[in-house]
């Protein structure tokens, strides 16, 4: 009985383990879909495939200091299976992949207060973004 009951514990603990784990999973890719989708009017507008609006732009910021400020706690070790694109790198080398999200907590941050008019928009744009494809190229597989 009291191994039927021991065996019966483990499983769910393992089983919690496995959806808190999916659960980070999802919620990560949730985040990054959002800065993903914040970052397109930006991004056109950069292109000069659409005008820039300082409202639209301010919006986008919104979305990515929320988004960022959640990323950080997003990486528990348990969440390193399953569907994700992370590169074991990210808990190889954990402390300067988080460190990599203070960064561009600030950028996000410095963005926010210099974006005044497309001028500033257009210099303070790119660094926000270098964020993004620095991060990609050393912790998540290739697409």
């Amino acid at each position: 009985m009291i191994r039927i009951l021991s065996v019966a514990a483990a499983l769910a603990v393992g089983a919690t383990v496995v959806y808190a784990g999916t659960d980070v999973v999802d919620q990560r890719q949730r985040a990054m879909k959002a800065l993903a989708s914040a970052a397109k009017a930006p991004g056109a507008v950069l292109k000069g495939e659409a005008k820039f609006e300082l409202d639209t732009i301010h919006s986008s910021i919104a979305v990515f200091q929320d988004q960022v400020a959640k990323l950080k706690d997003l990486w528990p070790e348990e969440s390193n299976e399953g569907e994700t694109n992370a590169l074991p790198a990210v808990w190889e080398k954990k402390s300067e992949f988080l460190a990599l999200f203070d960064k561009f907590e600030a950028d996000v941050k410095t963005a926010s207060e210099k974006i005044q008019d497309e001028d500033s928009f257009k210099a303070e744009w790119p660094k926000i973004m270098s964020n993004c494809g620095g991060c990609h190229k050393q912790y998540r597989k290739a697409q």
